[in-house]
Formats: structure tokens, C-alpha cells, sequence
């Protein structure tokens, strides 16, 4: 019995471990959330493990729990009430924060667009590099000069499917505002022309990665980017095509 004791609380951080790993690659969390995971497990585990050790009463944690308990369900109708005010603080906290890079953030740059993607809540925007509207974000351009830039873009493939992907998903009727002229920069031709081959740089930016990312890091980041870029959840093809050229890249490369 004093055995099957230690075999059990050696056993419990190796279960949890991997239980964890296969959990964030089931969420596609990043290294940050997957830290702090580990951490609350961690506690969780040691408290588990001087209990069954006795050296800690049941009572140490029920007690907490059923308090915990008791005031949600005595408080539920607040926590309703206070839920979109929480989400309105979400939202001012990712715009005031969210463009500032990193690991919850790609780019892809083209010969006219420098456009970055942000991982949680899937907001495109981008800076002009060149032409009429050089400096200008897309968030601040009005729809007239959006298909004025789409025109420009028609000299750069990449540059003018990055563009239709993010007019698809912020203004989605924006082909219904162009005559048959203008509605020209979503045709097929356009997609003919050849497109920039991918370095390890430019698969890195994409995935929001640095350099000395794993092999787990590339498939997390891949995996939550397409949750939210796939064709059927609001993104583009172009875009899905690129973050999984990104993906094979990397992984075929090392």
C-alpha cells in the first residue's frame, strides 16, 4: 500500500503533464497561456499530493470550493449583468494592446502592403507602402480609396489578394460597391501572376513566430491562425494558403 502511494503521487505530474501538452495543442494556446497553465497545475498538484500524503486535510480544499460554489450560485444574476462589461474591457484592452506585436500578432508584407493579423480576435488592418496612398492604414481609408488602391495593387498578386482578404472580412459587400470596372480587382486574372516564394523570414511573420520557434510552437500557431483565417469561418484562400505554405515551410526546413 505504502508503494502504490508513491507509484500514484510520481505518476500524477507525468499524467498531468502530458495532459497538459495535448491540451494546448487542442487550443492552440501559446507559450505565455501554456505557462500559466502550468503553474495553476503545478499548486493543484502539490496540494493534491500532500493530501494523499495526510499531511494536509481534505477539508483544505473542499472547504474553499464549496464557498466558491455557494457565492456563484447566490451571485449568478450580477455575474450576468457585469458580463458585458467585461467584454467591453476585453475589447478596449486588445485594442489598446493588441497592436504591439509579438507572439499574438503576424505580418505580411507585399510590394504595397504591410498588414498585420491579430491571433485572438482575428482583426486585419495595414499601412500603404507605396503609391497614391503610401502611409495611409486601411482602417482610416474610405471606400473610394480602398478600389483606388485595389487598382494599384494590380501590378503585385500578393499585394492585391492581401488587400481582397482584408475587404472581404471588413467590409464584405465592398464588390457590391464597385462598378464592373473597379470590381475587376477580384477576378481570376489577377491570381495568374506569380507570387513572392517564401524564406524562413517571411513563414516566421506570417505565424507571428521568432526564430527559434519548435516544431510545437509552429503547429499551435498554424492551428489557431486557421481557426481564424479558414474560407468558412470569415477569412480568405489566399490567406489559409499562406499560413499553411508557412507552416510546410518551416516544418520541412527545421
Amino acid at each position: 500500500m505504502f508503494l502504490l502511494r508513491y507509484l500514484v503521487i510520481l505518476a500524477i505530474p507525468v499524467l498531468a503533464y502530458v495532459g497538459l501538452r495535448k491540451l494546448a495543442i487542442r487550443y492552440s494556446l501559446n507559450q505565455r497561456q501554456f505557462n500559466l497553465l502550468l503553474i495553476l497545475a503545478t499548486v493543484l498538484i502539490a496540494i493534491v499530493i500532500l493530501i494523499v500524503l495526510g499531511r494536509i486535510p481534505v477539508s483544505f480544499i473542499l472547504a474553499p470550493v464549496m464557498v466558491a460554489i455557494t457565492f456563484l450560485f447566490r451571485n449568478v444574476h450580477l455575474l450576468i449583468r457585469l458580463l458585458p462589461l467585461w467584454q467591453m474591457f476585453k475589447g478596449k484592452t486588445r485594442t489598446a494592446y493588441g497592436a504591439s506585436g509579438g507572439a499574438d500578432s503576424s505580418s505580411i508584407n507585399t510590394r504595397f502592403l504591410k498588414m498585420s493579423l491579430q491571433h485572438e480576435s482575428g482583426d486585419m488592418d495595414g499601412e500603404v507602402l507605396e503609391g497614391k496612398f503610401k502611409g495611409s492604414k486601411l482602417s482610416t481609408m474610405s471606400m473610394d480609396e480602398l478600389l483606388a488602391l485595389a487598382q494599384e495593387c494590380h501590378r503585385d498578386s500578393d499585394s492585391l489578394q492581401v488587400l481582397e482578404a482584408y475587404l472581404d472580412r471588413s467590409h464584405p459587400l465592398w464588390r457590391d460597391s464597385a462598378d464592373s470596372q473597379q470590381g475587376a480587382a477580384g477576378s481570376q486574372d489577377s491570381r495568374a501572376i506569380s507570387e513572392t516564394p517564401l524564406n524562413r523570414g517571411t513563414a516566421l511573420e506570417i505565424l507571428g513566430l521568432q526564430d527559434n520557434a519548435t516544431q510545437d510552437e509552429i503547429v499551435q500557431a498554424h492551428r489557431r491562425l486557421m481557426q481564424k483565417m479558414h474560407p468558412d469561418r470569415g477569412g480568405s484562400d489566399y490567406l489559409a494558403k499562406k499560413i499553411n505554405a508557412a507552416r510546410d515551410y518551416l516544418l520541412e526546413h527545421g
